[in-house]
C-alpha cells in the first residue's frame, strides 16, 4: 500500500510540473472536460557523440576508394576503378611474377598494355605533323586538344597539320621550292651569267643529275644481225603457236580405209544398210552371262563405243590411238572401215539419227563430221579449245545443229550447213562434260567439272535450272531412262544419282545405285531398252548391273583388265551388251 501511495504521489507531482510548463487552454479548463495527462519518455542508454563515428566511416569509405582490392575478399561493396582492379597485390610478391603482378593480370611481358582507340588516319596525320613541324596533339589528353613538342612553331602555324594545309599555302611553298632550286617560276628569267658560272647555285641546280641519270647510256640502240635474225624467228614461232591455239586445231590429212570385201552387194545395197530381218522379238531384257566376241584392233585404249541407231548391226568405236573404227556385229564380226583424221586421241563420238553420218571430237581441238559409208570428212569445226562432248539435236528437222561442250566452260552451237557459230551457252565454271536432251528435245541438261547441273532452253543461253549442292561431285556421264522421266548421273563419289526430268529436276533420294568404284574415271552409265536395268563400268574393269525398282546389284561381270570405260546395250537384242576398256578391247556379251 505504501508503494502504491508513493507512486500516486509521484505521478501527481509530475503532473503539476507539466501543467506549470504548459498551462491548459481555456477550453480544457472547463469543468466538463477531463484533465490531460502527459507521460515523459525516458531512455536508459547513455548519451553518445556520433560526430567522430561519421568521420571515421567517411575516412574508411575514402580509403576503400583509393586502396587496391584485397584478393581474399568475397564481395566488394562499391564500384572499383580500373587502377584499383589492376593494382599490385598487397603483402608479399606473387610467386610467379617479379613485379608483384599476377600472371592473369597482364597481357604483356612488362605488365598490362591498354589499347588506345585512335583512327589510323589520325595517327598518320599526327605522326607526319610531328616529323614535319615538331608538334602534335597529345593522345593522352581526355578533354580538349593539348599539344606536345615545339609550341612556338605551333603558334606560328596556327595549329595546322600536314593534311589540312590550304591550297594557296601549298602553291606558295611550291613556288618557294622552285625558286630555291633555280627553276623559272611564273615566266621569271634566270640570270644567264649565273647559269653559265659553275660556282653559283643556279648552275648546280641546272646540271644536277639523278642517281639514275647514267643508266640509259648503256642501252644499245641498234641490234646486231644475229640478234635481228633471232628476234624474227622468235616472233614467227610465237605467231604460229598463237594461231594454232586460239583459232584452229591441228590440221591433219583426212583419210579412210575400207576393210570389207565389197562396199555394195549384188543387189546394190550399201554395206551400212541394216539387215531386213533385224527386229526385236520382245521387249523383255535379260542380264548377259557369257562372252560372245572380242574385237581387237585399237593399239591403245578405247574411249567410247556407239551402236548403229535403231538396228545395232554395226558398232562404232573411238580409240586413243587417234583412229575411229566401225565393226560388224551380225555377220563376220570384222572391222569394216577405219577413219583417220585426228592427230590426238578421240574423246567422243555420236551418230546422227539415220546412222549415215557421225561426229568425232578429238584432243587435237577438232570436231569432224564424217560420212559413214564413204569415210569422207564433210566438215570440220574448231574453236581452238578441246571438245569434251559432241551432240546433234535429236529432232529430225534439226540434224544440222551441233552442240559441243568445250574445255573453256562453253557450250558452242554450230549450224553445220553454214559452218557458223549460232549460239554460245556460257554459264559453267568448269569444262563441260555431258549434254543430254530432255523434255521432247526442247531443253538440255549439261554437267561440268564445277560439280553442278544446269538446264537450258534450246537456243536460249539462259540457265532455267541450276542444281549445285555442297555434297555434289562432278558427273562425267548422264543417261536418260527409256520412259524419258528420269536422268541417271554417274557421280564421282562412287554412286549413280537419279534426277527427275520434270519441271523441278529434283533428286530422287529413294533411288541410289552404288557398289562400283568410278572415282577418277568418266565411266559411262546406261539403261536397258526396257528400262528394267541400270548398268555401268567401273575403274576395276567390271560391268555392274542393278535392278531399277529395287536398286540392288543384280550381276557383276569382269570384262576388262584395265578400266571399263564404256558400256552399251544392244537396241534390238534383249540380252546383248557391248563393253570397251582402256586395254584396247571391245567385248560383246550375251
Amino acid at each position: 500500500m505504501d508503494l502504491i501511495r508513493s507512486y500516486a504521489d509521484g505521478s501527481d507531482d509530475a503532473l503539476d510540473e507539466a501543467e506549470e510548463r504548459n498551462p491548459p487552454s481555456p477550453k480544457s479548463l472547463s469543468p466538463e472536460s477531463s484533465p490531460t495527462r502527459l507521460l515523459v519518455a525516458k531512455s536508459s542508454a547513455p548519451k553518445v557523440d556520433d560526430t567522430m563515428l561519421a568521420l571515421t566511416a567517411a575516412a574508411q569509405a575514402q580509403r576503400s576508394l583509393t586502396r587496391p582490392i584485397d584478393p581474399t575478399q568475397r564481395a566488394i561493396a562499391f564500384n572499383p576503378t580500373y587502377d584499383q582492379l589492376w593494382a599490385p597485390i598487397y603483402g608479399p610478391a606473387h610467386p610467379y611474377a617479379k613485379d608483384g603482378i599476377a600472371q592473369g593480370m597482364r597481357n604483356h611481358k612488362l605488365g598490362f598494355v591498354e589499347d588506345a582507340a585512335i583512327d589510323s588516319f589520325i595517327f598518320d596525320e599526327q605522326y607526319n605533323t610531328f616529323q614535319r613541324y615538331g608538334y602534335a596533339a597529345d593522345p593522352s589528353a581526355s578533354v580538349g586538344y593539348n599539344y606536345v613538342g615545339d609550341l612556338d612553331t605551333l603558334k606560328q602555324n596556327d595549329g595546322i597539320s600536314v593534311y589540312n594545309i590550304s591550297h594557296q599555302e601549298q602553291k606558295r611553298r611550291r613556288v618557294e621550292s622552285k625558286k630555291e632550286s633555280g627553276e623559272e617560276v611564273g615566266g621569271e628569267d634566270v640570270d644567264p651569267t649565273e647559269v653559265e658560272n659553275p660556282a653559283t647555285e643556279t648552275w648546280l641546280a641546272k646540271n644536277k643529275k639523278s642517281p639514275w641519270a647514267g643508266k640509259k647510256e648503256g642501252l644499245q640502240e641498234e641490234l646486231t644481225e644475229e640478234q635481228k635474225k633471232y628476234a624474227e624467228e622468235y616472233a614467227k614461232k610465237k605467231g604460229e603457236e598463237r594461231a594454232g591455239t586460239s583459232e584452229k586445231g591441228e590440221a591433219v590429212a583426212d583419210k579412210s580405209t575400207f576393210h570389207g570385201k565389197e562396199e555394195r552387194d549384188y543387189q546394190g545395197r550399201s554395206w551400212i544398210a541394216p539387215p531386213k530381218d533385224a527386229k526385236a522379238s520382245n521387249n523383255h531384257c535379260y542380264i548377259p552371262k557369257r562372252l560372245v566376241h572380242t574385237w581387237s584392233g585399237h593399239t591403245k585404249g578405247v574411249s567410247a563405243i556407239r551402236f548403229f541407231p535403231k538396228h545395232g548391226h554395226l558398232i562404232l568405236s573411238a580409240g586413243m590411238d587417234t583412229k575411229v573404227k566401225i565393226w560388224d556385229v551380225y555377220n563376220s564380226g570384222k572391222c569394216m572401215r577405219t577413219y583417220m583424221g585426228h592427230s590426238k586421241a578421240v574423246r567422243d563420238i555420236t551418230f546422227c539419227n539415220d546412222g549415215t553420218k557421225f561426229l568425232t571430237a578429238g584432243y587435237d581441238k577438232n570436231i569432224k563430221y564424217w560420212d559413214t559409208e564413204t569415210g569422207k570428212v564433210i566438215s570440220t569445226f574448231s574453236t581452238g579449245k578441246i571438245p569434251y562432248v559432241v551432240k546433234l539435236n535429236p529432232d529430225d528437222d534439226k540434224q544440222n545443229i551441233l552442240l559441243a561442250g568445250m574445255s573453256d566452260k562453253k557450250i558452242v552451237q554450230w549450224d553445220m550447213n553454214t559452218g557458223e557459230i549460232t549460239q554460245e551457252y556460257d554459264q559453267h565454271l568448269g569444262a563441260v562434260n555431258t549434254i543430254t536432251f530432255v523434255d521432247d528435245n526442247r531443253r538440255f541438261v549439261t554437267s561440268s567439272d564445277d560439280k553442278s547441273l544446269r538446264v537450258w532452253e534450246f537456243g536460249i543461253p539462259v540457265v532455267i535450272k541450276y542444281i549445285s549442292e555442297p555434297h555434289m561431285h562432278s558427273m562425267p556421264s548422264i543417261a536418260v531412262h527409256p520412259n524419258t522421266n528420269w536422268l541417271a548421273a554417274q557421280s564421282l563419289d562412287n554412286q549413280i544419282l537419279i534426277y527427275s526430268t520434270r519441271e523441278r529436276f529434283q533428286l530422287n533420294k529413294k533411288k541410289r545405285f552404288a557398289g562400283h568404284i568410278v572415282a577418277g574415271y568418266a565411266c559411262q552409265v546406261n539403261f536397258s531398252p526396257d528400262g528394267r536395268f541400270v548398268m555401268s563400268g567401273d575403274g576395276e574393269g567390271r560391268c555392274w548391273f542393278w535392278d531399277w525398282k529395287s536398286c540392288k546389284v543384280f550381276r557383276t561381270l569382269k570384262c576388262h583388265e584395265g578400266v571399263c570405260i564404256g558400256c552399251e546395250w544392244h537396241p534390238l537384242e534383249q540380252s546383248k551388251v557391248a563393253t570397251c576398256g582402256w586395254d584396247g578391247l571391245i567385248k560383246y556379251w550375251d
